[in-house]
């Protein structure tokens, strides 16, 4: 007995099992996108690390060399004072002060400065002379009058001589140290002179008229605001002041007479402010004769060898000033951005 064949449109019977879901394939492209970018974002990453590592490790070595450098300088510039200080005793020299820019506290020409090298150059027993070499358009009558005070007190506690010696520019207060010399030599084309005294300032009362600007001030004290740029100049204030700077320049006379005596010609233009070259002014008795450094120490003093007792910076002491300057210059970056208090 034969069956018949199945019927391929009836419904297959339901077994009661789930029936297999066919598998699909996962988007393997994009995912692999995606896995690239980010790996190569990590990548980028992990090299931006180990660029500023290195050059963070750069920095450390350029600092830690550069202290050293600093220290080995600190400790040749002690070696070379002292080498110096040998050298200024092994015999017979001149002793050179320089006297350079302007004459004014904190300066190169101060009188702190200028008086500890005359105090060295005269204390020791080796130096024939003191030559002042001076190179100055002057500056404070009262840092030229410590000076010269002091020179004239030196030379006759160490019974020592001392030159003047002019190069470019010896006017005004630098004149004022030179005439305590015993002798002034000049370059025929020396600027010399300038024997007087001045105030300078501005006034700006007109211009804030005009910009409409109120000066507001208060004072204690009737002439508290004297010479005040703000303000218009009282003609009592302008006597009192110029007063005071006739009495200066009385004083700044009284010491070219007495340092150039009879060797001075004077003239209605020799305490004028005018200054004159060198040739002139040997004619005039401001200088006494054209010579430099070398001839002085030579033809004058008998000692050729020139020992220079001018206190200077060391190479240590510029290099901490700069390092200072450096380290400091965010301190004053932030100082700026503070409200100021007067």
């Amino acid at each position: 007995m034969s069956l018949p064949p199945p019927d391929e449109s009836a419904p297959a019977p339901d077994s009661g099992l789930p029936e297999p879901v066919a598998a699909t394939a996962p988007p393997q492209a994009p995912f692999r996108l995606v896995s690239a970018e980010l790996e190569g974002n990590v990548q980028r990453l992990l090299k931006t690390l180990v660029i500023e590592r290195r050059i963070e490790r750069r920095w450390r070595v350029f600092f830690r060399l550069a202290w050293l450098v600093l220290a080995v300088a600190m400790a040749w510039a002690v070696m070379s004072q002292r080498g110096r200080g040998n050298a200024a005793s092994n015999g017979p020299h001149t002793a050179l002060v320089e006297v350079r820019g302007e004459i004014a506290a904190d300066t190169e020409a101060s009188a702190e400065h200028l008086l500890a090298g005359l105090r060295a150059a005269f204390e020791d027993n080796n130096s024939q002379a003191v030559v002042l070499r001076i190179n100055s358009p002057g500056g404070s009558p009262v840092q030229a009058g410590i000076v010269y005070d002091e020179i004239r007190r030196l030379k006759a506690l160490h019974k020592k001589k001392v030159y003047a010696v002019v190069e470019e520019m010896c006017a005004s207060g630098a004149y004022y140290i030179a005439v305590s010399a015993d002798e002034i030599y000049v370059d025929k084309a020396s600027v010399v002179g300038s024997i007087g005294v001045l105030m300078d300032g501005f006034g700006f009362d007109g211009l804030m008229a005009r910009l409409g600007v109120e000066r507001r001030l208060l004072t204690a004290g009737e002439n508290k605001a004297m010479l005040d740029p703000f303000s218009p100049q009282q003609p009592r204030h302008k006597a009192l002041a110029q007063a005071m700077i006739d009495q200066i320049h009385q004083q700044f006379i009284q010491v070219v007479r007495q340092g150039r005596a009879e060797r001075l010609k004077e003239s209605a233009d020799t305490f004028s402010g005018l200054f004159w070259n060198g040739d002139e002014a040997v004619r005039q008795g401001l200088a006494d004769k054209l010579g430099n450094l070398d001839y002085v120490a030579r033809e004058v003093v008998k000692a050729e060898e020139i020992i220079d007792y001018t206190p200077r910076d060391n190479v240590a002491e510029k290099l901490a000033k700069r390092f200072g300057a450096a380290m400091g210059e965010g301190a004053v970056r932030a100082a700026s951005s503070l409200s100021r208090i007067h």
